[in-house]
């Protein structure tokens, strides 16, 4: 299950918050391979490095790196056992790691969420793919290039149906530079954020009540799984997201996965991930959002939508504004390795849930 390999550490190449990508010599190969310093400790030229090279020996389409397991011969001092909290993630794997949650008995924030039941209506947009995060974000700031003093405060919080070390996305990192991210909190079994929680919904009371966010983004990390089955992909749990923000009293906004230009017929025009998602998974009333986008797909979208408006209301967004707001975010914009010119139409989905988030703050 595990392909296990030693290297010796050669390059010390880019690094970005919890995360460190370097070079390693693996049987006379040069790899590329990432640590989370977190948890491994800070790799060095020179290291001999434990590495798991599944990702990269499959070919996966997201990351392609081995991982670093451990430095064997320079193990990393423990942590400050008064910092590392009580709740395991990853839990009963070689790696798991134990954080301090947000919700457990020794946080600080623990009497606000036990009693906290609500998150007062705040918009929850709720995404399949993480490569939506950036775009939500451009359509919510898009009456300027970039987030602007008394934008909306919002929180991401990441579900761990793709990576579970927030860490590993340098979008989230470019976000949280750029300060269009006020906090990501990371949920279930994902770790790595600036709070942690045990659950999605409370997760969302933390984004409201110790983040102070004004609206929240839901999606899982990055390294989607599919197999191509009505069921059998991480992304229903954009569905059960839809359930927890309505159960709190939020207000659910659903972003369509949404395409032009993905070869696959169950990803064109809605993605099928989405139909069952928002169609069969979310039992709460979302607002659906449908991008007006030009003939054929236009129309194609909006058909496929129809069947979606039984259970949800579906709101139809323009998208004028939205490419040049789209240009204009701190992050590269990609999706499938699809950049933005080569599937425009996905992003401006997202964007339109993020303008449509937008105007729930506005209505109050």
């Amino acid at each position: 299950m595990i392909r296990w390999r030693s290297g010796i550490v050669t390059a010390l190449r880019r690094e970005w918050p919890g995360a460190a990508e370097i070079m390693v010599t693996v049987d006379g190969d040069e790899v590329r391979a990432l640590a989370y310093p977190f948890l491994t400790g800070r790799p060095q030229v020179g290291d001999r490095v434990l590495l798991n090279t599944n990702a990269l020996d499959a070919g996966l389409g997201t990351g392609g790196y081995a991982l670093v397991v451990a430095l064997p011969d320079r193990l990393p001092p423990d942590p400050d056992s008064a910092a590392s909290g009580h709740i395991v993630k990853n839990r009963y794997t070689p790696l798991q790691a134990m954080v301090a949650s947000v919700d457990e008995q020794g946080s600080a924030y623990h009497d606000v969420l036990r009693a906290a039941d609500s998150v007062a209506g705040m918009p929850v947009v709720v995404a399949d793919l993480h490569s939506a995060l950036p775009a939500v974000l451009a359509g919510l700031f898009s009456a300027s290039r970039t987030k602007r003093a008394g934008s909306p405060r919002v929180a991401y919080l990441m579900q761990d149906g793709g990576a579970l070390p927030v860490w590993f996305s340098r979008t989230v990192a470019g976000l949280r530079a750029a300060g269009w991210l006020a906090a990501t909190v990371t949920t279930g079994q994902s770790f790595g954020g600036d709070l942690e929680a045990v659950t999605v919904h409370t997760g969302l009371l933390a984004a409201r009540h110790v983040i102070g966010a004004d609206v929240a983004i839901v999606s899982q990390g990055p390294g989607n799984l599919g197999t191509g089955t009505r069921w059998g992909f991480s992304g229903v749990a954009a569905g059960e997201a839809v359930n927890a923000a309505a159960a709190l009293g939020g207000r659910p906004v659903a972003s369509l996965r949404v395409s032009g230009a993905d070869a696959r017929e169950r990803h064109q025009g809605i993605s099928h991930h989405s139909l069952t998602a928002y169609g069969r998974v979310a039992l709460a009333r979302a607002d659906v959002v449908v991008p007006v986008l030009p003939e054929p797909l236009g129309s194609r979208i909006a058909a496929q939508a129809a069947a979606l408006a039984a259970r949800h209301r579906v709101v139809t967004v323009p998208v004028d504004g939205l490419a040049e707001a789209l240009r204009g975010c701190p992050v590269p914009l990609s999706t499938m390795g699809r950049g933005l010119d080569a599937d425009l139409e996905y992003f401006l989905a997202a964007a339109a849930a993020g303008r449509h988030a937008a105007s729930l703050l506005a209505d109050g």
